[in-house]
């Protein structure tokens, strides 16, 4: 963390504060949290899938994920309202470093033909979301004891006011978007 701290303070900063021109340290971004997400709809009908995602985000995120669990009943697809349908981990401080280190770093450039990362994920206020399609390019996932293949949704929350402001974050940051 402390390597993450020291070149947000070192090299980030100093290009933020000259690209926007702040006048007040206060107003320069910086990452507030990241949100994992797995959702399961598999597990209306099969209650271990669940079980299995739970244990495959806690050894990606290092902390437990909480049960995310229906908010309304669908007949089409036999969903009712309060049944378990997939779980999420919110990461702060010094294991959101060590994880957005891990993604940047390791788990990104194991992508199949990786050629960057879309920009087209930000959400108007200087929040981005990333789809990874497969859990197993993170080193901590054993191939041989995956029963399944799941993705999951990784949500990078900023304190940035501007999708430019957030991606000029990121990118300092050493997320690999594509041009």
């Amino acid at each position: 963390m402390s390597n993450l701290n020291n070149y947000y303070k070192t090299e980030v900063i100093p290009k933020l504060r000259e690209h926007f021109k702040y006048k007040n340290v206060m107003e320069i971004p910086k990452l507030d949290k990241v949100v994992l997400n797995m959702g399961i709809g598999e597990a209306i009908q099969n209650i271990k899938v669940l079980d299995a995602a739970v244990e495959e985000l806690k050894m990606i995120s290092g902390q437990k994920p909480v049960v995310t669990r229906a908010k309304k009943s669908i007949a089409a697809f036999k969903l009712r309202a309060g049944m378990p349908i997939g779980c999420t981990v919110t990461l702060r401080r010094s294991r959101m470093c060590d994880f957005f280190d891990k993604l940047v770093n390791v788990a990104l450039p194991r992508v199949r033909d990786f050629r960057g990362i879309s920009p087209k994920g930000f959400d108007g206020h200087g929040n981005y979301t990333l789809g990874i399609k497969e859990q197993i390019i993170f080193p901590e996932i054993d191939y041989d004891k995956i029963d399944k293949i799941k993705g999951l949704n990784v949500s990078c929350i900023t304190t940035a006011g501007t999708d430019e402001e957030g991606r000029m974050l990121l990118k300092l940051l050493g997320m690999p978007f594509r041009n």
